[in-house]
């Protein structure tokens, strides 16, 4: 494994994320688990100040900008690139604004209106793939082959429209999508994993897993999401194998650790 992926450490400022809702939503908690996470050896900080849990509540931009503020600032004196998980176009005005180093958006930045402002800024762009392209997942019923022709097609159209609004291409970053993002049918995310080798060589784009506490291993294992680190981390070793380039977390001492032994007998 000549080049380990970057690990993107998550904070949850929210109420309701499935797996760690409410432990941070405090600004001196997200700001104490980010400092946490970097010592933990994260590379990258991700904010996210709305969950996109399907039971999720609607989080107005106006309150999503306001977790983000209280924040951002102190987070930034953890000297780790910080990215922003959002897909209100209010919400990442303010992040670039904010000068943050990704920002990673659940539906793919599907609005025209920001693509020349996203062509102006210097951020790295996750285009996530999601089956119907909302503010959260939701719990869809679809094939296999339905997934992986709905990921080509929707990478096709959106990175073409993108790179033809003005951003520079070695800024996207693609994210097929993962658990409830491809629906119900936990054998649509295994079907992926195993496919990160031909989406690079397809979009020639660095590939971006998030795979940690997901549905889809809850599924396969029976356990309960407190119960799933050991299937997340699996999960994350494969995709680092497979030519994954970052790998976002909630566990990063973890997967820290788990990349280092696998590195010492993958070294190549």
């Amino acid at each position: 494994m000549k080049s380990p992926p970057q690990i993107v450490g998550i904070v949850n400022i929210t109420l309701d994320s499935f797996s760690d809702g409410g432990q941070f939503l405090r600004p001196e908690d997200a700001i104490a688990h980010a400092r946490q996470l970097a010592l933990d050896g994260a590379d990258y900080l991700e904010l996210g100040p709305a969950s996109s849990n399907p039971d999720a509540q609607h989080v107005p931009a106006a309150e999503q900008i306001k977790r983000l503020a209280q924040v951002l600032g102190d987070v930034k004196g953890c000297e780790r690139p910080i990215s922003i998980d959002a897909t209100d176009s209010a919400v990442l005005e303010f992040a670039m604004e904010s000068n943050v180093a990704m920002l990673n958006d659940i539906r793919g930045f599907p609005d025209p209106a920001l693509h020349s402002r996203l062509a102006d800024s210097k951020a790295h762009l996750v285009v996530v793939h999601s089956l119907l392209e909302s503010e959260r997942a939701e719990r869809t019923e679809a094939t296999t082959a339905d997934v992986l022709t709905s990921i080509d097609q929707f990478f096709d159209r959106r990175l073409t429209e993108l790179v033809r609004s003005g951003v520079a291409e070695d800024r996207l970053i693609v994210d097929p999508g993962m658990g409830f993002f491809l629906g119900r049918n936990p054998e649509a995310s295994i079907a992926v994993l195993q496919r990160i080798p031909e989406l690079k060589a397809r979009f020639g784009r660095p590939v971006f897993i998030s795979v940690s506490r997901k549905s889809f291993l809850r599924a396969i294992t029976g356990r309960e999401v407190d119960r799933i680190s050991a299937a997340t981390l699996a999960a994350e070793l494969h995709a680092a194998v497979e030519g994954a380039a970052f790998l976002r977390t909630h566990d990063v001492a973890a997967l820290d650790d788990a990349l280092k032994v696998t590195r010492a007998l993958r070294p190549d």
